[in-house]
């Protein structure tokens, strides 16, 4: 049954909470735009991916047999984001921005989702 819900399910699962988080954390930064001494945060992923994919171009493993299998790469899950102080004070301008972009990514990942849903059910219709 594995071949049916590959990664993509649990890498596009990964981002819906990626980005409901994200959105959790820039509604606070809203909130509390008003408080003295507030500084606006953010989720750090751009080290963590520049790291990830560091790691997997310097430890490309050789494969000296073809019949070797191909080195699983690790997952980046949603313990690798950090949540950092951004700037000196809360943007209006910038939250918003980040707010929809999140918003759109976050329902670009749910329509890829749902047609991932939609190819199978599709498969298993045909099956029949």
């Amino acid at each position: 049954m594995d071949f049916l819900f590959n990664k993509t399910f649990g890498m596009l699962s990964g981002m819906l909470g990626y980005r409901s988080s994200r959105n959790k954390v820039v509604m606070s930064n809203i909130a509390n735009m008003d408080s003295p001494d507030y500084r606006p945060k953010d989720y750090v992923f751009k080290s963590t991916l520049d790291k990830a994919l560091a790691d997997v171009n310097s430890l490309a493993l050789a494969k000296t047999d073809k019949k070797h299998l191909p080195a699983l790469q690790d997952e980046i899950s949603d313990k690798d984001f950090k949540v950092v102080e951004t700037g000196d004070k809360v943007k209006m301008d910038d939250e918003m921005t980040s707010l929809a972009e999140n918003h759109l990514m976050y329902n670009l990942t749910v329509e890829m989702l749902a047609r991932k849903f939609k190819g199978l059910s599709t498969v298993l219709k045909e099956t029949k």
